[in-house]
């Protein structure tokens, strides 16, 4: 198969194309691997291949498809989490998520480059070296799901999974021009693990289509026995939302930055154009101020990513019996290892804060249906960007991920949408959120966005 006509079709197009026998999921690999030999030593996005694993009779039968290498765990392969501590760890099983997604017929060959652990929002750990942005490889793809971004923004693959515990679905979706949900709390299970950084992390997958991120939601959304948390089924498949209509409904939108004091103004102007994309389409679009005390809030979600890395690799300390020590670490997670000192006490209060945050930023929702903002606070930095001034590294960390945590920790859903670029060419993504289990009302918005300015074949210049 020719990459030409690969390109035209997202992951349901060209399980379509091998049901209907146009095409054999095998010509489909032998395309996603020439397509990942031209381009990875560009972009550094996948950073282990095998042979492809699959063979469910489901609705994305034969699509060649990403694992991000963290987290999710796929039985005989190497799960790293993007440091040398794991550099060796193979995984005895599959986790909850690879078996819905083999089941649904996938295709699974390779893994994804992330930061260390996910910490960090751009893709650059010293395990494996940067991620390139395929719009320009001066740029990073964001982070933490940067090399699932790239990838997919390349053309290796139409999607690819991703993980989101601080923004690392939608960052690097805003950075790659691509559409990137985060499901609500509940939704996608972690099982055989536990919750992520206090119920913060979520799993799903960017995608070139918004009817992609439907489908693949409606694989993976199954809750599991002894889930901590769940969520009722949908009333009707997620597909089946895209291009419905959705309704005139109460949008919100700020122009301002959550955890920085503004945001670039490419990115502002941005979301007042979305807005009135918006309102174009019908629906009543007000500016309004997130509620809550959002610096306390973001106060109590660094001590719970702390405290939740620490336990993990005190764990891990456990398990082999010797010490973590220095030269298996970066520096950075190292230092934030050996200087976390959160105690139980100040654990639980870190919850309470997240928890009561929730409760005021939900009220607002009582009279909008969805707030419209900015995925981030500037289009995609250079590689090297965020941490080239170690004094400025807060700063800078913040003022890129500057929309996102938030929606982390009250758990709800928000997808960034590739509505604009910059003057560079630089993709910029609009973030979107609903209440507490309202994927459906994203989806169908975003159908309608999608209508209305299509993105689909904008394609990066690699």
């Amino acid at each position: 198969m020719r990459f030409d006509e690969y390109r035209r079709h997202d992951a349901l197009g060209l399980a379509q194309l091998v049901a209907k026998r146009e095409v054999s999921a095998d010509e489909l690999m032998a395309t996603a691997m020439a397509r990942l030999e031209e381009v990875n030593p560009k972009i550094n996005a996948v950073t282990q291949t095998f042979a492809p694993r699959g063979g469910g009779d489901g609705p994305l039968l034969g699509a060649p498809f990403l694992l991000k290498d963290l987290g999710a765990q796929l039985s005989g392969t190497r799960t790293t989490g993007g440091s040398a501590l794991f550099k060796d760890s193979v995984a005895a099983q599959d986790s909850a998520i690879v078996k819905a997604y083999l089941a649904a017929g996938l295709a699974i060959f390779g893994k994804t480059n992330t930061p260390e652990f996910g910490l960090m929002p751009v893709t650059e750990p010293a395990l494996f070296g940067p991620s390139r942005n395929p719009w320009d490889l001066t740029r990073t793809p964001g982070g933490s799901s940067g090399g699932a971004s790239a990838a997919v923004a390349a053309g290796i693959v139409p999607a690819a999974h991703a993980s989101d515990g601080g923004g690392s679905i939608r960052v690097p979706a805003h950075a790659c021009g691509l559409f990137g949900l985060k499901p609500s709390r509940g939704r996608v299970s972690f099982a055989p693990l536990g919750e992520g950084w206090g119920g913060a992390s979520m799993q799903h997958a960017v995608t070139r289509s918004v009817r992609d991120s439907a489908a693949l939601l409606d694989v993976v959304c199954r809750p599991q026995v002894g889930d901590p948390y769940f969520l009722a089924p949908p009333e009707r498949p997620f597909v089946e939302e895209v291009g419905r209509d959705p309704g005139k409904l109460r949008i919100a939108f700020t122009t301002q930055g959550i955890a920085a004091p503004s945001i670039d103004p490419e990115c502002q102007a941005s979301v007042r154009d979305a807005a009135e994309l918006c309102a174009s389409l019908g629906h009543d679009v007000e500016e309004a101020a997130i509620p809550g005390d959002l610096q306390a809030l973001a106060r109590a979600a660094g001590q719970v990513i702390a405290a939740s890395t620490a336990a993990m690799l005190d764990a891990e300390a456990e398990r082999r019996g010797r010490p973590i020590e220095a030269h298996e670490l970066e520096p950075g997670t190292f230092a934030m290892y050996r200087n976390t000192d959160v105690s139980g006490s100040a654990y639980v209060r870190a919850i309470q804060t997240v928890h009561a945050v929730t409760r005021q930023v939900a009220a607002l929702f009582e009279r909008f249906d969805v707030l419209l903002l900015s995925t981030a606070g500037r289009p995609a930095p250079p590689v090297g960007w965020l941490m080239e001034e170690p004094g400025a590294f807060r700063e800078r960390l913040f003022a890129f991920m500057t929309n996102t945590q938030l929606f982390n920790n009250t758990g709800q859903p928000a997808m960034s949408v590739p509505l604009a670029w910059s003057a560079e060419g630089l993709p910029i993504g609009i973030q979107f959120v609903g209440p507490m289990g309202e994927e459906a009302r994203l989806f169908r918005l975003a159908g309608q966005l999608e209508q209305a300015r299509p993105w689909f074949d904008r394609v990066a210049p690699l």
